[in-house]
């Protein structure tokens, strides 16, 4: 395939509205793909350039694009980067500028979409001293050969942001649908392989290729997810129920194979390196080989310390040693789901619960199994007085479903509502906060579209926002007087009093009294809160603002 079709297929799905053209025009695309092109588009048709569970990133920010633009266009980066604030969309301002570019062409050769994958491939691999010179070289070729309609998907695509509106579920209907297979399978191989270029490749060979998967060692999968809820509501619904407590700490999946264990951030990128006590501790933990969820702590004076105490450790680079010594790591493991070459995720809960207790000596969290609400209570006060978030409640005959939020598991704080959302924007500070961004736009998300949702201009320490401006600095998009857009990665915790319906932001929603809680940079853009579920949780309000005034 010609990267141009694949620019075109991209234009044609930006121009429709309707979730299920989008799946007709991907689906029509990806039977007459060769076993080589055919992950290659699917990881690009969603913005994506690697499987979910690579850790591997291109390296190209914005300025490495404008400054390869801009050479291959002729201009100052300046005069890119003020086409993008004009457009205000990078992949635009690549296409129209391209159409007037100076430089003549390098090589004048059609571009091939798995060309593009290798180059971009070649890209990530640099590094050392003179890597970014490398990358800037290599992505001024790219540019240089593509025409104006290719720059604006190459653009997005080394951004990683498509913005068509294409989300994983499409996607997954796209691939049972060209290849005639049960969608239940298509989702059983992306829970296992977390990669869905190859399991449209795997759908291709037929029904069987995609029963067999399995989950391997060494191969992170993603981490089943919570929603709020209540107590009264899940004992009301399920009858007994499994209560554990919730870890103010940071999620991790932990695989072991004989005396080798490596660990993962809820992100899916490796953190052996900072977290070898922890290893050592689960490695002690049990004799067989295994894949287990759970949640890392940092322990004070027998006490659990905040969240951001265990990031820094997660985040740690050097001085390991040191900094083990400054704080004890602790891990509590909930659920596994591989046991001694076997995949267990699709056993019930307490199956799983039990295997767990059978094989791991140590470390494994405590939890309560009852059907009397005043007990399921009393479990939540013990976890706040023993310094803990609050409670999960667990439905027992679950299965764990990589990657899902569903109501099988549910938070239950005491703290004020918040959203995990996406910094899209910020206006610059004012007073001695100037040389820093002072308040931020935050996004949900909806079918693959990134939406504004709010601006969040509270709660900030200076010593945060001097955080903040350093992790957005290299993200800017666009400018325009004090308002700038970044390319999407960030996620804020924010907390709010209310949700109010509103014209202002493209939700249609607004936080009242939004305020920040904290960095979540054990999250990335695919878990930020969803539209659906931000009306889920106005309704609830609705409801119970409905009751108390009744």
């Amino acid at each position: 395939m010609l990267f141009l079709e694949f620019a075109r297929c991209c234009e044609e799905i930006e121009g429709l509205s309707g979730r299920l053209d989008m799946i007709d025009v991907i689906s029509r695309a990806l039977p007459g793909l060769s076993p080589e092109e055919l992950p290659v588009f699917v990881r690009f048709i969603m913005g994506r350039i690697f499987p979910d569970w690579s850790a591997r990133k291109l390296g190209i920010g914005p300025n490495l694009l404008y400054e390869a633009v801009g050479y291959v266009a002729g201009l100052k980066k300046d005069a890119v980067i003020e086409k993008i604030n004009k457009t205000g969309d990078v992949g635009t301002a690549v296409e129209e500028l391209l159409s007037k570019k100076s430089q003549i062409s390098l090589s004048n050769q059609d571009l091939e979409i798995v060309d593009v994958y290798n180059k971009l491939i070649s890209i990530a691999a640099r590094s050392g001293a003179t890597s970014q010179k490398e990358k800037i070289r290599m992505v001024k070729l790219l540019i240089g050969d593509a025409r104006p309609l290719e720059g604006r998907y190459l653009a997005r695509i080394m951004l990683e942001e498509l913005r068509i509106g294409v989300g994983e579920g499409s996607v997954r209907e796209a691939i049972a649908k060209a290849f005639s297979v049960d969608p239940a399978l298509v989702e059983h191989a992306m829970q296992a392989i977390n990669d869905l270029g190859e399991v449209a490749r795997l759908a291709r060979i037929g029904p069987e290729a995609l029963r067999d998967v399995r989950i391997t060692l060494f191969h992170p999968v993603r981490m089943m997810l919570a929603q709020q809820g209540s107590i009264a509501g899940m004992v009301q619904e399920h009858g007994e129920v499994a209560a554990e407590f919730k870890y103010d700490g940071s999620r991790f999946q932990f695989h072991k194979q004989g005396s080798t264990g490596k660990m993962y951030s809820r992100r899916l990128e490796e953190v052996s390196a900072a977290l070898p006590d922890v290893i050592g501790l689960l490695l002690g933990s049990t004799t067989h080989d295994v894949i287990l969820d759970g949640e890392v702590i940092a322990i004070k004076d027998e006490r659990p310390m905040p969240f951001q105490s265990v990031l820094r450790r997660f985040r740690r680079r050097h001085d390991i040693a040191e900094a083990q010594e400054e704080i004890r790591m602790v891990p509590n493991v909930f659920d596994i789901l591989y046991l001694d070459g076997k995949t267990v995720i699709d056993l019930p809960f307490l199956e799983r619960r039990k295997i767990l207790v059978e094989v791991v000596s140590q470390y494994v969290a405590p939890q309560v199994i009852s059907a009397d609400p005043q007990v399921i209570e009393q479990t939540y006060h013990d976890a706040l007085a023993a310094g803990h978030e609050g409670i999960m409640i667990k439905v027992p005959d679950s299965a764990y479903t990589p990657g899902q939020r569903g109501k099988n598991w549910i938070k239950i704080k005491p703290e004020v509502d918040t959203l995990d959302l996406a910094v899209i924007g910020a206006e610059w500070g004012e007073g001695k906060r100037a040389h820093v961004f002072g308040s931020f736009l935050v996004a949900c998300q909806d079918q693959g579209k990134i939406v504004p949702l709010s601006r969040v201009a509270t709660g900030f320490s200076d010593e945060q926002l001097a955080e903040v401006y350093d992790l957005l600095r290299d993200k800017v998009i666009s400018s325009a007087g004090k308002e700038v857009r970044f390319e999407p990665g960030l996620v804020f915790e924010v907390g709010y009093a209310e949700l109010q319906v509103s014209p202002t932001y493209g939700a249609g929603f607004a936080l009242r009294f939004p305020r920040f809680i904290r960095i979540r940079d054990d999250k990335d853009t695919t878990e930020i809160e969803t539209l659906d579920s931000i009306k889920d949780r106005y309704q609830r309000q609705s409801k119970s603002a409905q009751a108390y005034t009744g």
